[in-house]
């Protein structure tokens, strides 16, 4: 049976520990309040959405470059959409910007997926010009100019004073939750010992159980030990919400379904896949899609929490999210990567960028750091697949 932790997710829950053990003692408690571990949750809601999908992009042995670009594209598409209108248009609702914005980024993704699967060029060559491609558009969309206000209730999605869910339904969405992850791990326990298979060792299920039911209603206590006046309201952030969706989601798409099994088979072995019968090209521009679609969500998640459309949005986001999958445990070689180590991954990231700020570390320094943290995990995963 496969253990109830991977390895590499016991080390990336550990450096993140050791990470936030030294920011604490750097910043005198500062970073490990209530209301910072908020804001740190919502700040790594974008970059964590966008890991996840980055993770099927990455397993498949392609790469995205573009997807900080595309966030700030379809960001001030939407911004652009309730403020200006298009064309003979009025200002649009805010809900229909949204589906726009998604749509828009989704159709992107096809369009890069399209280009590596049918034309044949490189994943890097394509998402490198559609990095510059779409970072200019961005930029023509505005001519430059930031784009607000946008509307109150749109501005909600991205956290904040009115953007949480508030304390009672906070602590029955985590005990719901907790409650179903025990119901679930047993049910599956009874099934398989129904079928006759051999099941792990209580303890492991425990561990596998037991630790994100306890990091849920810590975090819940957490968030409702922020003031409800402040910079933070009470209770879970939507943003926060909006990622775990989205990585339960991606997790049960990776691990359950057809076309999940097929992305990891294309990364173990491209050629043999095909053999089997799979649909690489079909899958490699689905793969693609749905790293858009995140791409557009997270613009959402962006242009709501700033309450307008800026073109500085999604700058080196690329990098980011990259490095968050690649942190938690996704192999540049393919084959090989999960959901939860990218959003685990995200967390350290945006940790790191929030401690820096803290700290009052520049902007060039903190760049240099996270392009230092991005190769120092290349060649972890490289020495990784050496020793294995």
């Amino acid at each position: 049976m496969p253990p109830a932790l991977s390895p590499r997710l016991a080390i990336m829950l550990g450096a993140l520990a050791l990470l936030w053990a030294a920011l604490a003692a750097a910043t005198d408690g500062v970073f490990l309040t209530p209301r910072n571990l908020v804001n740190l949750a919502v700040q790594a809601s974008a970059v964590g959405v966008m890991a996840t999908g980055m993770v099927l992009v990455i397993v498949a042995r392609h790469i995205d470059l573009s997807v900080g670009s595309v966030l700030g594209f379809a960001g001030m598409a939407i911004a652009a959409l309730q403020v200006e209108g298009a064309s003979t248009l009025a200002p649009l609702p805010w809900p229909a910007t949204l589906a726009l914005g998604i749509a828009l980024a989704t159709a992107i993704g096809v369009w890069h997926g399209a280009w590596v699967a049918y034309a044949g060029v490189p994943a890097f060559v394509v998402t490198l010009a559609g990095l510059l491609i779409f970072r200019g558009a961005a930029w023509l969309v505005s001519d430059g100019r930031t784009l607000a206000p946008l509307d109150d209730a749109y501005t909600r999605i991205g956290g904040g004073l009115h953007g949480a869910i508030g304390a009672t339904a906070t602590w029955a969405l985590a005990v719901g939750i907790g409650a179903w992850l025990v119901a679930s791990r047993w049910l599956r326990r009874r099934r398989t010992r129904a079928a006759g298979i051999e099941v792990r060792g209580v303890a492991a299920d425990a561990i596998a159980v037991g630790l994100p039911a306890l990091g849920l209603l810590g975090f819940a206590a957490i968030a409702n030990a922020v003031p409800v006046r402040g910079d933070a309201a009470v209770g879970f952030p939507i943003p926060v919400l909006v990622l775990g969706a989205v990585a339960f989601g991606v997790d049960r798409l990776a691990k359950r379904t057809r076309f999940g099994r097929a992305v990891y088979a294309i990364g173990g072995s491209p050629r043999a896949a095909e053999l089997a019968g799979i649909d690489v090209r079909g899958v490699t521009v689905r793969a693609f899609a749905l790293l858009g679609a995140l791409a557009g969500v997270a613009a959402v998640l962006t242009t709501a929490r700033l309450g307008a459309g800026a073109n500085s949005m999604g700058t080196l986001a690329e990098l980011s999210v990259i490095a968050a999958a690649v942190l938690g445990g996704t192999s540049l070689a393919g084959g090989v990567g999960s959901v939860a180590g990218a959003v685990l991954g995200a967390l350290f990231m945006q940790s790191l960028e929030n401690g820096m700020v803290l700290l009052d570390v520049t902007s060039a320094l903190r760049q240099v750091a996270i392009g230092l943290v991005l190769l120092m995990a290349v060649a972890a995963d490289a020495r990784w697949r050496g020793a294995s």
